[in-house]
């Protein structure tokens, strides 16, 4: 565990020190923890607050599930500490590299496949710390403290991107470690794999995630559907059995399949190596029961239909958000091709009503707009 230079009760003056400078300079912020996830939003300008020295496990009960956590503590680190206990963060989250903090897994609010059936990152949030745009360390959560608007200010954070405010410190609940897992892989083409996943995410089945693909490492170029099962023994065994034999799915070795799941994860598949320099990675969220996108793009798919990913030029972006929007889903330019993607919005436009929200919460959070501005735009 990291050493920490003061008490779990003290403030973060030196953070609070270069927020208050900046607020009266109306110096931009570009808060960074690791800066794993630097690809992701929209490119922005400013002084550098580093929540890297701001770190370590302030306090980890195991019998209650709940761990306090500093911003800047290395997400590898957080996951070791949780592992000696038999413990996870079950939402899965993507490290994009050794130096992913648990501050950047909060703040850009990205889960990992098991996201479809464990959950996300809010809904395990149970509270945090931080800095707002006067100054201010504000606590969330544990007393249900909310802003006068009425919302869930701990979850709020949750996905914003550091638009908000400076997180510091972050209470989390935690799972034990299943105490099985499985992975058994399909021969099936995208149409029948989301009629499967469609079909067994309505059964009683241990189903923890599920990732289909068009192997173009192969000669073949076959289609496969990764499905990952974890629970207890005997319901994951009879799982094993039971959709070996109606399917067709044959069982990998956890010892290859571990590393295949981090691989997906992490982005570090085969799949997410760019075709060529110029195209971008785009991420479609969209209703797990979605069909088929007419979309001229090999995806792979997780989160049992309900996330997309797929290659694609920068000027392809209304043709993508198009097709999302007509199953009810958006389309977020994850990351971009070599030249930077200027003039497309990483994120789709916010409706009127979400918008005004937005706006509401940012000139109360950050009334000098400061921090990460632009990050989401």
């Amino acid at each position: 565990m990291a050493a920490m230079t003061s008490s779990p009760n003290d403030p973060p003056r030196d953070l609070i020190q270069q927020v208050l400078a900046a607020a009266a300079a109306r110096q931009p912020l570009r808060i960074t923890g690791g800066d794993t996830k630097a690809f992701y939003g929209q490119p922005t300008d400013g002084e550098r607050l580093s929540t890297t020295g701001w770190s370590g496990i302030v306090s980890h009960e195991p019998s209650e599930l709940v761990v306090t956590v500093r911003a800047g503590t290395p997400l590898a680190e957080l996951e070791a500490a949780l592992a000696e206990q038999g413990q996870c963060l079950p939402f899965d989250p993507p490290r994009f590299g050794a130096t992913s903090t648990i501050g950047g897994v909060v703040a850009a609010g990205l889960a990992g496949p098991a996201r479809a059936t464990a959950g996300g990152v809010r809904d395990f949030l149970l509270g945090l710390q931080f800095i707002n745009g006067r100054g201010e360390w504000l606590t969330f959560g544990g007393q249900v403290m909310k802003n006068v608007a009425g919302y869930d200010v701990s979850r709020v954070m949750a996905g914003a991107m550091g638009t908000l405010g400076v997180i510091t410190d972050i209470s989390l609940k935690v799972l034990p470690v299943a105490p099985a897992e499985a992975t058994l892989v399909f021969s099936m083409g995208q149409h029948d794999a989301l009629e499967q996943l469609h079909r067994w995410g309505g059964q009683p089945l241990p189903l923890n995630a599920s990732c289909w693909v068009k192997d173009q490492t192969q000669v073949d170029a076959p289609e496969l559907l990764f499905l990952r099962l974890r629970g207890a023994v005997a319901a994951v065994e009879a799982a094993c059995e039971r959709l070996a034999r109606e399917a067709g799915g044959t069982r990998m070795d956890n010892a290859q399949a571990g590393p295949d799941w981090a691989a997906c994860r992490d982005q570090t598949l085969p799949f997410f190596t760019a075709p060529s320099a110029d195209l971008c990675l785009w991420r479609l969220s969209v209703p797990q029961t979605a069909p088929v996108l007419a979309l001229p793009y090999a995806p792979l798919i997780e989160w049992q239909g309900a996330q997309r990913w797929l290659w694609a030029p920068a000027s392809a972006a209304a043709e993508i958000r198009s097709a999302a929007a007509a199953v009810n889903g958006h389309a977020t330019l994850f990351r971009a091709g070599v030249d930077g993607a200027p003039g497309v919005p990483r994120f789709d436009r916010e409706s009127p009503a979400l918008a005004a929200i937005t706006q509401r919460l940012r000139a109360e959070f950050d009334p000098a707009g400061i921090f990460n501005p632009g990050r989401m735009g």
